[in-house]
């Protein structure tokens, strides 16, 4: 018995394995670069899953693999990309999976925010950005000051500007005109306030709320994530609210079944969304739920591709320590050829660990967005201040060495 994914998160694939050998299937995933997983392959037994090599952006190529596997039961996906294209595949193959309707939705950044002002859940609507010099002034006026611009599909921050003057706003708009987009520009009001994440788990309709991440931006005018730590200690009575917040939200979008991870700003006035992702968490989000609530998340993956309400929904977690991750990056562009200091990293409390994302030899064009992270250090401690404290204190210590331009 199989169970398939196509491509996955850079981080997870380990817990993914260990989660479908509980469910006694065997893992296989479709992949267009598997240098993606070298870090989780390096650490895997050559045999512990089958790796098919295949244009995963061809969906007839990929369907074409999926009839080739023996006993298919299961399609899993976890990533933005891919979102709607694996929700198809699903249905073709009349596995379970997310609604593609839902999935359209949600991979449709503009799409979400008008929904969400029209059911009372935003204090502002998104408009799509034309082409043309008038293009700043329409945002001005129907959006106003300070706005977002972003890609309606986009992914990992890539290709978000930030605008609180008109010139800032002439600069994004100018500047997003040389971008190639996965969808369309939009702009939608930016609101002011910490950034959080809401890590959730849904079936049937029913959400739980598997706890919070704090984030941390770069003070620079594109949002790069630089930090989180989880889970963020809310009131009881705050979590219960973020609890019915978040549930609303993901009804409202048609989200009815699978994780979401769901980004939110948490204004004087309220929760406010920023995006819904219809996955786990990137980065180390899901090692640190599974650190944290003391269980294998990603069993629930496994359960729900399977077409059964996983035990997550209900179980008791929480015995594990509180964990933070802090992203590394260069200091300028140029060819990546190693980092300097992660000897260093056993002398931290917390027992920091270093998660490489980039491979030597890379080129590094810009530092504007996660492209640009050449790996995570990851910390523990008992609560999710003191974790953060300790992964930024041990990434201090650690730099990435760039040659040439």
């Amino acid at each position: 018995m199989t169970i398939a994914a196509l491509e996955a998160l850079t981080f997870g694939l380990g817990r993914l394995v260990d989660a479908a050998d509980r469910a006694g299937q065997r893992l296989c995933l479709l992949t267009g670069n598997r240098d993606i997983y070298r870090h989780e392959l390096s650490r895997l037994d050559p045999g512990a899953l089958d790796v098919v090599d295949v244009d995963t952006h061809d969906m007839a190529a990929c369907a074409a693999e999926l009839e080739r596997l023996p006993g298919l039961d299961g399609l899993i996906n976890s990533t933005d990309t891919w979102l709607l294209p694996g929700a198809e595949l699903a249905a073709r193959f009349g596995l379970a999976g997310p609604d593609p309707e839902a999935a359209r939705t949600i991979r449709d950044k503009r799409a979400v925010r008008v929904l969400m002002h029209r059911h009372g859940l935003s204090r502002g609507t998104a408009i799509a950005v034309p082409d043309g010099s008038s293009a700043a002034e329409l945002v001005r006026r129907e959006v106003g000051l300070p706005a977002a611009l972003k890609d309606s599909a986009g992914t990992s921050s890539r290709n978000v500007w930030l605008a609180h003057d008109e010139d800032q706003l002439r600069s994004a708009v100018e500047e997003a005109a040389d971008q190639k987009l996965f969808g369309r520009l939009l702009a939608e009001p930016f609101f002011a306030g910490p950034l959080y994440s809401a890590e959730t788990l849904t079936w049937a309709g029913r959400t739980r709320l598997l706890g919070v991440h704090s984030r941390q931006l770069s003070r620079q005018q594109h949002v790069r994530e630089e930090a989180a730590g989880f889970p963020v200690a809310f009131p009881d009575a705050d979590r219960a609210e973020l609890e019915q917040w978040v549930s609303r939200v993901l009804a409202v979008a048609g989200h009815r079944g699978g994780f979401a991870h769901v980004e939110f700003v948490l204004t004087a006035e309220g929760p406010e969304l920023v995006e819904i992702n219809g996955r786990i968490g990137g980065a180390m989000v899901g090692e640190a739920l599974c650190r944290s609530l003391g269980t294998n998340v990603y069993e629930a993956m496994v359960d729900m591709a399977l077409g059964k309400e996983p035990e997550l929904l209900g179980a008791t977690t929480g015995s594990g320590p509180a964990v933070a991750f802090v992203l590394v990056y260069p200091d300028r562009a140029g060819t990546f050829t190693g980092m300097a200091g992660i000897e260093r990293l056993t002398g931290f409390p917390g027992s920091p660990e270093w998660y490489p994302t980039m491979t030597i030899g890379n080129r590094i064009e810009s530092l504007g967005d996660q492209r640009a992270c050449t790996g995570i250090v990851l910390a523990e401690a008992a609560t999710a201040e003191l974790a953060l404290h300790r992964a930024l204190s041990a990434a201090g210590g650690v730099h990435p060495v760039v040659t040439g331009r």
